[in-house]
């Protein structure tokens, strides 16, 4: 790939767009705790805790045992953070298949946490597609379309200095 075309992908990186993901990463994941502790067990009998995994990855991984509150903050800022700028990513690539976008970030993002990193901790893998896993992919869907729609959203309203200055520039004033 050329010099001049990778600048296109890093220009997308602006405060606004930082903005936008953040806040639809931060609502989405919002959402996804809702309903991991709400809506969850009245649908599927079980609330959705994947601050245990977090705890199982740290102990595995650096031998610090997590306590629960501090796991839950992992996940909640990784979610926030991470998985928004992930569905931002997946949103690239498909800039006008914004419900497409949230499914696909979604499904990779539950495959990743059931196929890979539960089966890491010594679950089976995607936890013999039982009603957690079930659950979890309502969940992880579920927030990745907040999160994409969100950011669709974010980023097409202008910013109202930028609406004056587009009047101004086009002698369409309101004086």
């Amino acid at each position: 790939m050329k010099a001049n075309n990778m600048n296109q992908y890093f220009d997308n990186f602006q405060p606004r767009m930082l903005m936008a993901v953040a806040l639809a990463g931060l609502i989405g994941e919002f959402s996804f705790e809702l309903y991991a502790w709400l809506v969850s067990p009245l649908l599927f009998g079980v609330a959705l805790q994947p601050a245990n995994l977090v705890i199982a990855l740290t102990d595995m991984f650096t031998g610090v045992k997590l306590g629960y509150g501090a796991a839950f903050v992992v996940h909640f800022t990784i979610g926030a953070l991470g998985f928004g700028l992930f569905t931002y990513l997946v949103r690239l690539l498909m800039p006008t298949k914004t419900l497409v976008a949230g499914l696909v970030a979604g499904g990779a993002l539950w495959f990743v946490a059931q196929g890979m990193l539960a089966p890491l901790v010594g679950r089976t893998f995607m936890m013999g597609f039982g009603t957690y896993t079930q659950s979890s992919f309502v969940g992880h869907v579920g927030m990745t379309l907040i999160m994409s729609y969100l950011i669709s959203v974010f980023l097409s309203v202008r910013a109202p200095h930028s609406q004056a200055n587009s009047q101004a520039n086009s002698g369409l004033t309101a004086d």
